[in-house]
C-alpha cells in the first residue's frame, strides 16, 4: 500500500474521533471564482456567493452551516460525490485531502477553533481571477471562458431539453466581471493576500486561462519578493496559448524553481483525451502545440517542479484514454529519473450530464477495464526509476470505473442521450466540427442518442 492511501486511511480514522462526517477541506480548502464572487471548499461542492462583510472571503454562512453538520455528523448537501464512494465501500477525496498535510498539519487547530471561533484561513486556495479564456471547452460555460460568452451571445443556447449556456442564465450574479470594471471581490481577495499568504501551503490559479490573466503574474512578482520555501505553486493552463505569451510564462517559471523561492511549482494541463479526439472536446486546442509545451517545460526546467494532467473523466475521453496513458507513461520514462515528474488526475465529470460517463453503454466500460488492467500491470516498481503507475493511480481509475458502472434510472438515461445527440449536432454546426468522422468508433452510440432524440419530440 502506498504512502498517499496510508495518509488517507490514517486521516479516515482521525477524523471519526470528530465525526464520521468531518472533512478538513470544508476549513482549510476553498477556491474563489472571483469573477462571480462565488466560493466552494473543493471542485465536487456547487459554488455559492462570497460575503464581503466577514473578515475573509472563505467565511460564508452557508459553509459555517455546513461545518457545523459535519462537526455533529450530519452530511451537508453538495457533498454527495463523497458520500456515494463512501456508501459503495471506497475511500473518498474526504480521506485522501484531509490527509494531505496542508489539512492534517493543522487538524489540532480546526478542533479548537469550535471553542476558542478563531478565523482559520484556508492553506489550500484555488483562485480564478479572470474568465478570459482562448478555449471554448465543451463541457464548460461562459462563467468560466470569454470565448465561450462571446459564442453564446452569437448564436443563443443550444437547444437541448432544457436550454443549455443560455446567455440570458449568465446575467446578474452569474455574469462574470471582466478585467476592465471593478472586481470588488478581486479587491478583498488582494486586502486578504497578504495575511493569508503567511500560511499558505499550496496556492493553484485556474481560470479562464491563467497564462492570459496578468493577475497570475502579480502572484508570481510577489513570491519572487517574498519567498515562502514551503509554499507549493500551482497553475492549471490549457497550455495551448500564443507562442510568445508562453516565453514569458517559461521565464517566470524558470525564476520560480531556481533556489529555495518555493517549495514545489505544480504544472497542471488540462487534458482529457488524445489527438483530434482531445482537441473536439476542448475546441481552440492545439494538440501538438500543447505536447511541445509538455516537453518543453520537463525539459527546460529540470528541478522543484513537476506536472500533472487533469484528465476531467467524460464519455468523449474514453475512445482516447489508452493512447493517452501510453503517452504519460513514455513522458515517466523520460523525465521522471530523481523523482516523480509526471502525474496525473482522474476526476469524473458529473456536469452537464449528457457528457456523464454514466450515459454509455456497457461495451464502453469494459475500455475502462483494460485501461485498470494496463495501469495495474505496469507498477512503478517493476519499472525503471518512476515509469509504471502508483497502486493509488490504478484505485482511483477503479473508482471512476465503479462510478461509470452505476446504474441510472431510465428517465434520466433517456434525457442525458436525448441531450447528448441535441447538444453535440448543434456543437457540429456552430463549431465546424463532425463527431462522426472524429470518433467513428461511437456511432452505435450516435445512433441510440439520435433515435432517442427524435422519439422525444413525438
Amino acid at each position: 500500500m502506498s504512502d498517499y492511501n496510508d495518509d488517507a486511511q490514517r486521516a479516515k480514522e482521525k477524523l471519526a474521533t470528530v465525526s464520521e462526517t468531518m472533512c478538513l477541506a470544508k476549513w482549510l480548502q476553498t477556491s474563489y471564482h472571483l469573477t462571480t464572487g462565488h466560493t466552494n471548499s473543493c471542485y465536487h461542492n456547487p459554488p455559492h456567493k462570497m460575503d464581503l462583510s466577514k473578515v475573509s472571503l472563505n467565511e460564508t454562512p452557508e459553509k459555517q452551516v455546513q461545518k457545523m453538520m459535519m462537526y455533529k455528523g450530519e452530511r451537508p448537501t453538495g457533498c454527495e460525490y463523497c458520500w456515494r464512494m463512501e456508501d459503495k465501500g471506497h475511500m473518498s477525496d474526504r480521506h485522501y485531502r484531509s490527509g494531505e498535510p496542508w489539512a492534517m498539519d493543522n487538524f489540532d487547530r480546526v478542533v479548537r477553533s469550535f471553542d476558542t471561533a478563531e478565523t482559520i484561513y484556508p492553506t489550500y486556495v484555488e483562485a480564478n481571477f479572470n474568465s478570459a479564456c482562448n478555449l471554448k471547452c465543451s463541457y464548460c460555460s461562459p462563467q468560466y471562458s470569454s470565448m465561450w460568452m462571446a459564442h453564446s451571445k452569437r448564436f443563443g443556447a443550444y437547444p437541448t431539453i432544457q436550454p443549455h449556456n443560455d446567455p440570458e442564465y449568465f446575467t446578474g450574479d452569474r455574469r462574470p466581471i471582466p478585467n476592465r470594471e471593478h472586481n470588488p471581490y478581486l479587491e478583498q481577495f488582494w486586502t486578504d493576500w497578504p495575511v493569508m499568504y503567511k500560511g499558505l501551503r499550496h496556492f493553484r490559479m485556474t481560470g479562464g486561462e491563467p497564462l492570459m490573466d496578468p493577475n497570475t503574474y502579480e502572484v508570481f512578482d510577489y513570491v519572487l519578493e517574498h519567498p515562502k520555501p514551503d509554499l507549493h505553486l500551482n497553475v492549471t493552463s490549457n497550455f495551448s496559448v500564443e507562442p510568445d505569451m508562453f516565453d514569458k510564462y517559461m521565464e517566470y517559471a524558470k525564476r520560480l524553481c531556481e533556489g529555495e523561492k518555493i517549495e514545489h511549482f505544480m504544472q497542471f494541463v488540462s487534458l482529457d483525451g488524445f489527438g483530434e479526439q482531445a482537441e473536439y472536446i476542448r475546441d481552440g486546442l492545439d494538440f501538438n502545440r500543447l505536447w511541445d509545451n509538455v516537453n518543453r517545460f520537463l525539459n527546460d526546467i529540470p528541478g522543484r517542479n513537476s506536472l500533472t494532467f487533469i484528465i476531467t473523466l467524460n464519455n468523449l475521453s474514453i475512445t482516447s484514454l489508452r493512447e493517452l496513458f501510453t503517452a504519460i507513461y513514455g513522458l515517466r520514462e523520460i523525465y521522471s529519473n530523481d523523482y516523480q515528474r509526471v502525474w496525473f488526475d482522474v476526476p469524473v465529470l458529473t456536469n452537464p450530464s449528457w457528457q456523464s460517463i454514466q450515459i454509455l453503454p456497457e461495451s464502453y466500460s469494459y475500455k475502462l477495464e483494460k485501461l485498470v488492467k494496463y495501469l495495474s500491470g505496469n507498477p512503478e516498481e517493476s519499472c525503471e526509476g518512476f515509469g509504471g503507475f502508483k497502486d493509488y493511480e490504478v484505485a482511483k481509475l477503479q473508482r471512476d470505473l465503479d462510478f461509470m458502472r452505476h446504474d441510472v434510472e431510465e428517465h434520466s438515461l433517456n434525457e442525458a442521450r436525448v441531450n447528448f445527440y441535441r447538444f453535440f449536432s448543434e456543437y457540429d454546426k456552430r463549431r465546424d466540427k463532425n463527431f462522426l468522422e472524429t470518433f467513428p468508433e461511437m456511432v452505435e452510440f450516435w445512433d441510440d442518442c439520435m433515435y432517442r432524440s427524435k422519439k422525444y419530440d413525438q
